[in-house]
């Protein structure tokens, strides 16, 4: 399947959507404290969604039962909301989708829960700052799969491993498009395959973890670990190719 080329107009509907995402993330940091369940932030999500006038794109895609994906402590992604409360030092990372005038946005963060370990603290900025140097870095021209090692490697310099298996994506009018984007490179050389073009719009996703990056669903069908147990974190953002370089589209 090709990578499709957005128009001007379409990446303005896409920041649309974007926006609505980020602004939903906002709300859920706000109100993300001790004591507060993980549905409590899946409602507050999904009210200020409907209320943009946008649909939670995750609700019911591929079966998922929720709008937002809140994921908690060894949890990467996937996580299922529940009545779990959150406690002080807990890591929750937090995925929003929308869906508005058939555009998606989609973007993701993690947070610490009161006084957190430094090792998470590590873990949350690590994930944070790959996220921005790697779309500091992009550029027309640039092969995908260099992003791919790029992002690999940014993660090892911060003492970390990539979570295998799970990747980014492109986005558009369906939440998953072409082209997947690993956190490694999966195989071949960098300076080959795809190559990023204006008009491009793509979600770049690193997802995180101490010692090892094999991945394990939970018995929910949903949630993945990390086969070490250990916390694990998690940051998104929606780019587009603009001028030769990425733009943000999924902030305020």
């Amino acid at each position: 399947m090709a990578i499709t080329i957005k128009k001007a107009n379409e990446i303005d509907l896409l920041r649309t959507s974007n926006l609505i995402v980020a602004q939903a993330l906002e709300k859920a940091k706000k109100i993300a404290k001790a004591g507060v369940s993980l549905l409590e932030i899946d409602q507050t999500i999904e009210e200020h969604i409907l209320s943009s006038g946008a649909r939670p794109a995750f609700k019911g895609l591929y079966g998922f039962p929720n709008s937002a994906c809140i994921s908690v402590n060894a949890v990467a992604i996937h996580g299922i909301p529940t009545e779990y409360k959150l406690q002080d030092g807990d890591i929750v990372g937090i995925d929003v989708g929308v869906e508005k005038d058939g555009w998606y946005g989609d973007s993701a963060i993690t947070i610490g829960i009161g006084k957190i370990a430094i090792e998470d603290q590590k873990l949350i900025a690590a994930s944070e700052q790959v996220l921005l140097e790697a779309i500091s870095s992009l550029q027309e021209g640039m092969h995908f799969k260099e992003l791919s090692l790029l992002l690999g490697d940014l993660i090892g310099e911060y003492g970390f491993v990539p979570l295998l298996d799970y990747c980014g994506h492109g986005i558009g009018r369906k939440p998953h498009e072409e082209p997947q984007i690993p956190n490694y490179l999966l195989h071949g050389k960098a300076k080959s395959g795809e190559k990023i073009k204006n008009g491009m719009v793509f979600c770049i996703e690193p997802m995180i973890c101490q010692k090892s990056g094999k991945p394990v669903v939970l018995k929910d069908g949903w949630s993945v670990v990390s086969e070490d147990g250990l916390n694990t974190s998690h940051h998104e953002h929606t780019v587009a190719i603009i001028g030769g370089k990425a733009e943000i589209l999924s902030k305020e």
